[in-house]
């Protein structure tokens, strides 16, 4: 679309006298016919009106391919304007017309060397567009002559156009020697030329990160300085991010770049000015701090990045998003440009939220008051979502200058009373932060926050509440009551309120036992048997055997000193920040994600350093979320040790430790509650719970008379009773095969009908096909290859037919297949495009693997690293599912699942319902851990899966019920 703007932007210099509007406004039919005759016209001038007929009619999107051998003809011709609207035709219609596209090869190398150059340049620039394979070997020597082209604007086009010619085939090019002539062109006298040629080398060297193209040294980087004073302002970009690339050799040479780079900081492109402040970004970190140039460098930033916040809204928002990273790096660039930040009434929100950032980014202790003023003003704006961040943004101030915390509470105090509902849940949030912050400084005020209780209906502000009543519980005289107000409704509160309210509620026990046994009672019940949240119920087994066995210690871990939070909590992670740096002025800059997090495919993924810091770590490689195979990492092997809360709740055996000796001595006032607690409510509930448990076992076989001897054994010995593997999960069953399904219809391959089925056998993938001939002729010489898909399927061998396939035979064919082939996201993920060739033709057709082909033998995790990894994951990466109208029990359906190497860790039954803790392992190393429950006499089954590549759970749960199911 680029090349058709440029093309028609330039026919407007050999424009008609009248418009060319007319062309666009006709609606008659059946015109093609009347077109096909007028461009086998004798007059020039109906042929040139019948081409733009045609590439009007392209324009509009009707298909006016059935014309491409008349439009062909009509290239033999001295009119310039004509000539270039043949070739906008070409470029369009060469890809489905690709044998008609050679009848133009030979006007292509006659144009080459006509001895207009603006002819010889639009041969080149079309050949480069046209992208098909069949024609590219004719247009080498074409090119090759283009290259060394007397004229600068031919040479600068052949140079883009080796670019191009590398995207449809790198080796021909490689082979042709072009890539070396392009290097050649980097110390042409003509600045243009120079800058295409760097431009083009860039480009080739995305696609291909390990080669060394641009062999930058001293001598070429001078060229490049030079060409730059004289190119255009696209040409001074590609130089600009060329010169990005480099790294000098010491502070001597860094200067001397920024010295020849400065200027641009003033030109009017703003593109060029980021580019440009990308350059000195990155080469001032070779400079002593010590030096004079160093401050004057400093000083000559910062004008041009504020010249760039008068531009349009659009405009000033990119500028923003970089600026935002600049401040991060260096505060001291903008230190005295405040004012630029404050926000005006007409600026749209996406520039006063970005704005508001920085202004915070750049508050200090000599400009906080006049920061404060702003914000306060701010806070009583009508817009909710500035309003929010404005009040925000006066708690990190309060956070981050100490001295002007007094005055930011007490302007949060002042917004708190004007009882706005937003405006006092964001306040009530960033005051937990200033508790944190300054610990017994402003607890003062904890008395009007409570006054604003009833108000509270964001998550959040009620989570924050919540924790500060728990956690300066022996300062407010209700605090039992106002935490029981929250427990009413504990079902429908989200889990970040939930997760608060438990652990405010035990704080709360610890500092007054006598008074709080039922509430602690009631919420451990509550979030550990009627929770279906698995982090909940995690939380809430922790604090219940902290408290049943060990009061003392847990006073020690649950109320124990918190550290101070960190000044700025958003900053970006210090190797990404040097990454987008080093991408300032590009996308990346704009998302503050690397590109490997957006650019699909092999391009843009090398991560890119600061000089001055190449060598302080390894950066932590972005998981590329757009593919499956980029979430390979192995899970980290986070294992506990053993008086860790982590690795002591697997061994949870829900009943208090049976001891034969007087319990050990707590401290008096602390033992009273917990004894009456533990006597009357723990082991009642207990005790419940057991009762429970083997009522509901009584479906499965015969209900223990006694208690087991687990729940007798002491605390250490309880990993058999949670994560008991011997209770009826036994040996594997056969693993399920789904039946064979139609791949390829006969209808669509000429005969040719593919059944089949993926199976894995002994750890071998196969692709089981039937291959039945309905056609009248003989099939031989089959053959098969597989687009590139999310998990590296790959033919390990050929296709073994060694007999020829009569009309009405079938035969059978296994293919082993590997899992290393080249990696690209599928939609769905277990998408597979298949070519399948024989001595008729080459047809194509998709199916669908089930994932289990890819479950690998060794997926067994360890039982401990299995919870750490669990609590691992992030809970935005947890999926649930129901599988309905299975009727198995819960041993029945471990076997099955064991068969297709989905192996079950641990298992446990609370209140008649099983709970399967499973695991399962990727060839490519993804982790996938699951939790399935089985209910007694409930068809229905409910899955949570975690995975650190959640694209893959949907195909996880399709292959779970496709197994248990059939």
């Amino acid at each position: 679309m680029q090349e058709w703007a440029n093309q028609l932007c330039e026919n407007r210099q050999f424009g008609s006298k009248m418009t060319d509007s007319k062309y666009f406004t006709t609606t008659k039919k059946g015109e093609i016919f009347e077109l096909k005759a007028e461009l086998n016209s004798d007059k020039k001038e109906k042929k040139k009106e019948a081409v733009k007929k045609v590439i009007a009619s392209m324009t509009v999107g009707k298909d006016v391919s059935a014309l491409f051998p008349d439009v062909v003809n009509c290239m033999q011709t001295d009119n310039l304007e004509l000539k270039k609207l043949v070739y906008l035709y070409l470029m369009n219609y060469a890809k489905s017309q690709p044998d008609m596209a050679i009848m133009a090869v030979n006007t292509f190398v006659k144009d080459c060397e006509d001895p207009n150059p603006l002819i010889r340049a639009l041969a080149v620039r079309t050949m480069g567009c046209i992208r098909v394979d069949k024609i590219t070997e004719y247009l080498c020597e074409p090119l090759r002559k283009c290259l060394k082209d007397e004229d600068p604007y031919v040479r600068k086009t052949a140079a883009v156009c080796v670019a191009k010619l590398h995207d449809i085939n790198a080796q021909l090019v490689e082979d042709q020697g072009f890539l070396d002539t392009l290097k050649d062109l980097i110390s042409d006298s003509n600045p243009m030329v120079v800058a295409n040629a760097v431009a083009a080398l860039s480009e080739i060297a995305e696609s291909h990160p390990n080669s060394n193209l641009l062999d930058l040294n001293p001598q070429t980087i001078n060229k490049l300085l030079t060409a730059l004073n004289e190119c255009t302002e696209w040409g001074q970009i590609f130089i600009l991010d060329c010169l990005a690339n480099y790294t000098p050799r010491d502070d001597r040479e860094s200067q001397s770049i920024c010295e020849r780079v400065t200027p641009r900081l003033s030109h009017a492109n703003s593109a060029v000015v980021l580019s440009a402040v990308k350059v000195l970004m990155k080469f001032m970190e070779m400079l002593p701090k010590d030096l004079d140039y160093y401050g004057t460098l400093l000083k000559k930033l910062a004008p041009p990045l504020v010249t760039l916040l008068s531009a349009e809204p659009e405009l000033q928002y990119v500028a923003l998003r970089n600026i935002n990273l600049i401040v991060q790096r260096r505060p001291e660039i903008l230190k005295h440009e405040m004012k630029v930040f404050f926000v005006k009434y007409n600026d749209p929100i996406y520039v006063k939220l970005e704005k508001l950032d920085i202004m915070i980014r750049l508050a200090s202790q000599a400009n906080i008051a006049q920061v404060l003023a702003e914000l306060k003003e701010y806070a009583t704006e009508v817009d909710v979502d500035f309003v929010r961040k404005a009040v925000r943004a006066i708690g990190r101030c309060a956070i981050k200058v100490e001295q002007s915390a007094e005055r930011c509470v007490s302007t949060l105090l002042d917004l708190i009373q004007t009882k706005v509902n937003y405006v006092v849940q964001e306040a009530i949030v960033v005051i937990k932060d200033i508790f944190r912050k300054y610990p017994n400084k402003y607890e003062s005020v904890i008395a009007t926050l409570c006054e604003n209780l009833d108000s509270l209906d964001e998550p959040e502000a009620r989570a924050a509440m919540i924790w500060i009543v728990g956690e300066y519980a022996e300062r407010i005289d209700n605090a039992d009551e106002l935490l029981e107000s929250f427990l009413e409704g504990f079902h429908d509160e989200s889990t970040q309120v939930q997760l608060q309210l438990l652990t405010a509620i035990v704080k709360l026990f610890l500092k007054k036992p006598t008074e709080t046994q039922e509430l602690v009672q009631q919420v451990l019940s509550l979030a550990t048997q009627d929770s279906d949240n698995p982090d909940l119920r995690d939380r809430g087994y922790i604090y219940w055997r902290l408290l049943s066995t060990d009061p003392v210690a847990a006073k020690e871990v649950v109320l124990a000193e918190k550290p101070l939070i960190s000044e700025e909590t958003d900053l970006i992670e210090p190797t990404l920040l040097e990454e987008l740096i080093c991408h300032i002025g590009t996308l990346a800059s704009v998302y503050h994600k690397p590109p490997s997090a957006f650019v699909e495919g092999s391009r843009g993924v090398q991560h890119k350093r600061l000089p001055g810091s190449a060598g302080s770590g390894e950066s932590a490689e972005s998981p590329d979320t757009g593919s499956a195979a980029g979430a390979t990492e192995a899970p980290p092997a986070v294992i506990p040790s053993q008086g860790d809360l982590l690795g002591d709740l697997l061994n949870l055996d829900l009943t208090p430790p049976t001891t034969t000796g007087p319990p050990p001595p707590t401290s008096s006032g602390m033992q009273m509650g917990a004894m009456d607690l533990l006597g009357g409510g723990l082991d009642s509930l207990v005790g419940l719970l057991f009762e429970r448990s083997c009522r509901m076992g009584a479906g499965f076989g015969a209900a223990p008379a006694v208690m087991p001897a687990s729940f007798n054994a002491p605390v250490g010995g309880g990993l058999d009773d949670l994560f008991d593997l011997g209770g009826g999960v036994g040996l594997p069953m056969g693993a399920y095969n789904p039946p064979k399904t139609i791949w390829l219809p006969a209808m669509k391959a000429k005969g040719l009908e593919i059944t089949g089925v993926f199976v894995r056998r002994a750890g071998v993938i196969q692709m089981e096909m039937t291959l039945n001939n309905k056609a009248m002729s003989v099939m031989t010489d089959f053959a098969i290859q597989f687009n590139r898909n999310s998990f590296g399927l790959a033919p390990a061998g050929p296709l073994q037919i060694l007999t020829p396939l009569g009309p009405n035979q079938s035969i059978e064919a296994a293919l082993p297949l590997s899992t290393v082939g080249p990696v690209m996201k599928m939609e769905p993920l277990n998408n597979l495009q298949v070519a399948v060739k024989n001595n008729i033709d080459v047809f194509y057709f998709s199916c669908q693997y089930p994932i289990s082909m890819l479950f690998v033998e060794d997926g067994k995790m360890e039982r401990q690293v299995f919870l750490a990894t669990w609590k691992d994951i992030p809970n935005d990466n947890e999926a649930q599912f129901q599988i309905k109208d299975c009727h198995l029990n819960s041993d029945a359906a471990s076997n099955k699942l064991q068969s297709s190497n989905i192996f079950t860790i641990a298992k446990r039954t609370v209140e008649g319902q099983d709970m399967l803790y499973q695991s399962m392992k990727l060839t490519n190393g993804i982790w996938v851990l699951a939790e399935l429950r089985v209910q007694t006499g409930n068809p229905n089954y409910t899955i949570s899966l975690k995975c650190r590549a959640p694209e893959v759970c949907q195909c996880v749960f399709q292959n779970y019920e496709a197994v248990l199911k059939n």
